[in-house]
């Protein structure tokens, strides 16, 4: 377990993001960065966290299932950096197949990544914000938590649990100051559809995905840090986002 820090001071409060060692994780990280926040950055693959080269950031080498590791990563970059002001919960799979042949194994593993990792992702900074009156948390649904798609029934699933989940939860914590917000993006040129085993699927969601002009973890991004930075009274509840050429 490695880690890139600076104990100095930040005007700017802590950011976290899971699954910032990839894709829309990192672009966001990188876009955080920017604005000069200090950042925990949590994933299985800490090396390529620490590849980012970030300044003010801590690292660390957590599962998001794991929730007693989530909550000591982000203590200890609270104790840093100071209390997290927000929570960009990224982390995530998509195991696309049919339910009458896909392996139970890949339901688990989404139901366990997707939904459960990121109310562990919840829990971690949600009592902090509420006790301080302020605070964000972000989480990165899809379009496929609005609607359906051919092989997509669990994944599905996992996502309208995730667009559920956070408008009973903002309105849950409205009183307190704290904003949720889900950002629901299209196609998304990452390498979230690698985890597919399907190979057949996997071609046919490829070839979807070159047609359509996806939209870059960069767009994603710049979507996460627009509702961050509204003003803490204002709240964007859900922001979806697909390339112009998407037409589902």
């Amino acid at each position: 377990m490695t880690s890139s820090s600076s104990s100095s001071p930040s005007r700017k409060p802590l950011i976290v993001i899971t699954g910032a060692s990839s894709g829309i994780g990192a672009a966001t990280a990188r876009a955080f960065a920017e604005l000069g926040h200090p950042l925990l950055l949590l994933a299985r693959r800490v090396d390529r966290l620490d590849a980012l080269g970030l300044p003010s950031t801590l690292t660390r080498a957590v599962d998001v299932t794991d929730a007693a590791a989530l909550t000591a990563a982000v203590k200890e970059a609270e104790a840093v950096y100071g209390p997290a002001d927000a929570i960009v919960n990224n982390a995530g799979v998509m195991l696309l197949g049919e339910v009458a042949d896909q392996p139970a194994a890949e339901w688990d593993r989404m139901l366990d990544v997707n939904v459960r990792g990121l109310l562990n992702g919840v829990r971690a900074v949600l009592p902090g914000m509420i006790g301080r009156g302020r605070g964000t948390i972000v989480n990165v649904g899809s379009v496929a938590g609005r609607k359906g798609y051919p092989n997509h029934t669990v994944y599905v699933g996992t996502k309208f649990a995730v667009h559920a989940m956070s408008e009973n939860l903002r309105a849950e914590v409205a009183g307190h100051g704290v904003r949720v917000t889900t950002i629901a993006p299209g196609v998304v040129e990452t390498e979230l559809l690698s985890h597919t085993t399907d190979e057949a699927i996997k071609a046919d969601y490829q070839a979807y995905k070159e047609s359509t002009d996806a939209l870059t973890p960069e767009d994603v991004a710049a979507a996460i840090r627009y509702a961050y930075q509204a003003p803490q009274r204002v709240c964007l509840r859900e922001i979806v986002l697909a390339a112009t050429a998407q037409d589902s």
